[in-house]
């Protein structure tokens, strides 16, 4: 099978843990018999610095003709002071909305040999951790209408949380079909004690979990839900919230499993074509030092073969070659612990390639 992948490198460390993936890519195709073609496009930072823009034409053209995206980081204080169009991070928000991605998956597992890692006691952790949160991306307040003003000396910001019914539909359904794969428990995460939007959103989940009879729904708030992560992780399958919601709380599962350089993401639309990266920044503080944690982007490979390409098999391959290099002991400096091997980003992912 041959695949076209658009890689977008990015800024800071973001070359670097791509090019790992990448490795791991090619390992892949060579062990299955498939084929993966690269188009390297701009985005962010280092799409600023060449075109002035932070998402070129080009780079959504050919992202739109391609079976799926790679990103690795974009951002970096060289690019904070422009305003917000000029910003790298206007080009994630951008490429989401030109691709239709309305879904963001971020897994939350915490792999045995870094228990040790997770900043919560034993007898928190003992039952195990392994939660999906599923982010609605291109609706809520990151895109709804927003103002600056001021008058009589005084400014005021304004930004407006708006969601429609199908918009709510659309990712409920994502939700409620991946815990059909799962364990079936569903958790509904709102603030419909306070906002109309909330109350339309359980209104609507409700609805749509009568299709899913064999699927348990719950419904909790969002400030609950921050303190049940740290206290009880193990009771969540798939969590479904708005975008705001999603991306604070998918942050904190994320340091529960030891370190951001361990979690992947995927971002869906409504047909195969997906992007896929690791959920932290771009580092520029150790870019080009051949420290960074590649793991998360490698998994988010993984998760491309999995979700765009139908290819359960090879995805597997992926995260059980991860789960035997850090049996082994093997830890890049984010994860690393007394009694383990150090390596640099480049070995960990010669190391993962060399088990597939």
């Amino acid at each position: 099978m041959t695949k076209k992948i658009a890689v977008i490198k990015g800024d800071g460390i973001g070359p670097e843990i791509t090019e790992q993936a990448i490795a791991v890519l090619d390992r892949v195709a060579e062990k299955f018999g498939h084929k993966f073609e690269y188009s390297y496009v701009l985005m962010g930072g280092c799409a600023i610095d060449e075109t002035g823009e932070p998402l070129p034409k080009e780079t959504v053209d050919i992202c739109l003709e391609s079976d799926s995206v790679l990103l690795g980081a974009v951002g970096g204080p060289k690019w904070d002071k422009g305003e917000g169009s000029k910003r790298p991070e206007a080009g994630l928000l951008g490429i989401r909305k030109a691709l239709g991605l309305f879904a963001n998956l971020r897994p939350a597992r915490l792999f045995a040999p870094l228990k040790d890692a997770c900043p919560l006691k034993d007898e928190i952790t003992k039952d195990g951790l392994d939660l999906i949160i599923v982010r609605e991306l291109i609706g809520g307040a990151y895109f709804g209408e927003r103002t600056t003003v001021t008058e009589n000396g005084i400014t005021t910001a304004n930004d407006c949380m708006t969601y429609s019914d199908f918009e709510i539909e659309r990712i409920a359904r994502v939700a409620f079909d991946l815990a059909k794969k799962r364990r079936g428990k569903v958790t509904s995460v709102d603030k419909a004690n306070v906002l109309d939007t909330s109350r339309l959103w359980r209104k609507i989940v409700h609805e749509v979990a009568k299709d899913y009879p064999d699927t348990t729904l719950g419904d909790m708030l969002v400030d609950n839900t921050a303190m049940q992560l740290v206290h009880c992780p193990s009771q969540f399958d798939v969590i479904v919230t708005e975008n705001l919601f999603g991306d604070i709380l998918s942050d904190e599962a994320s340091m529960i499993t030891g370190s951001l350089g361990m979690i992947p993401s995927a971002s869906l639309g409504e047909g195969s074509l997906g992007l896929y990266e690791p959920i932290h920044g771009s580092a520029p503080d150790i870019a080009g030092k051949d420290i960074a944690n590649p793991i998360a982007t490698i998994l988010s490979a993984a998760m491309m073969l999995k979700y765009s390409f139908d290819m359960p098999r090879e995805a597997e391959a992926i995260e059980n070659a991860v789960a035997q290099v850090l049996e082994e002991g093997y830890r890049t400096a984010d994860i690393m612990s007394a009694g383990c091997k150090q390596v640099s980003c480049s070995k960990m992912g010669r190391l993962i390639t060399e088990k597939i």
